[in-house]
């Protein structure tokens, strides 16, 4: 099966999933990628009426807005029931590593907001540990290179995304080979270098449900409470 298959698989039991929850008085959130862009064509053909999204990028906004599903702002919804968004790495905590899209620091908003956290991939991108995938940090542009040296220090070799600017008009350095043994340390080390708006690491508000697209099959995963 392709990987588009799978993506196509794994959006639709997510779908599934939240189905109940779908009214016409519910604000949901919906990340960005490939998979997430798979959820909104699903939930757009379903023809159940929702409130709206807050969407976690304009590319998000500009897909919603073609099916003509509401665009919602988090300043005036609240607290979200569910996010539904891909990730980058996902480990068997459900830890994610997130950002290829350069939209992680609005993913990380809405996680953060959302009672429930669904993500969605193909089997892909379940790793034992964190790290293949370079690690996205967002960073304000004069801070490029202090940030730069600063993951190095973490044993990180940073590399600038050139010709990327994030919605929020910020930079990304895409940090590689690092092994990621503590994913929640790590994480609250690296957002605390000045000039760091976030990082890709989801482990301080990891996702709660993994559900992931194999050849015969979807596999759900949930995080210990």
């Amino acid at each position: 099966m392709s990987q588009d298959a799978k993506k196509r698989r794994v959006a639709e039991a997510a779908f599934d999933k939240i189905r109940h929850l779908l009214d016409k008085n519910t604000p949901i959130g919906i990340g960005t990628g490939s998979t997430a862009n798979c959820f909104i064509d699903v939930l757009a053909k379903s023809k159940i009426g929702i409130l709206g999204a807050v969407a976690s990028s304009k590319a998000t906004e500009d897909r919603l807005r073609s099916y003509g599903i509401e665009l919602l702002d988090l300043n005036s919804t609240g607290t979200l029931c569910v996010y539904i968004d891909g990730a980058d790495e996902a480990d068997s905590a459900l830890n994610l590593i997130k950002g290829g899209g350069a939209a992680l620091t609005r993913e990380k908003i809405i996680a953060e907001a959302s009672v429930q956290f669904i993500c969605i991939a193909d089997d892909s991108k379940r790793v034992d540990c964190l790290g293949t995938f370079p690690l996205p940090v967002e960073v304000i542009p004069m801070a490029r290179s202090l940030v730069g040296r600063a993951m190095v220090k973490l044993g990180g070799d940073p590399e600038y995304r050139e010709g990327v600017v994030t919605d929020n008009g910020n930079l990304i350095l895409d940090v590689h080979n690092l092994f990621i043994v503590d994913p929640r340390g790590l994480e609250l080390a690296i957002n605390q270098i000045p000039g760091v708006v976030t990082c890709g690491l989801f482990a301080k508000r990891p996702a709660d449900i993994l559900l992931l697209a194999g050849e015969h099959a979807i596999t759900e995963l949930m995080r210990d409470q």
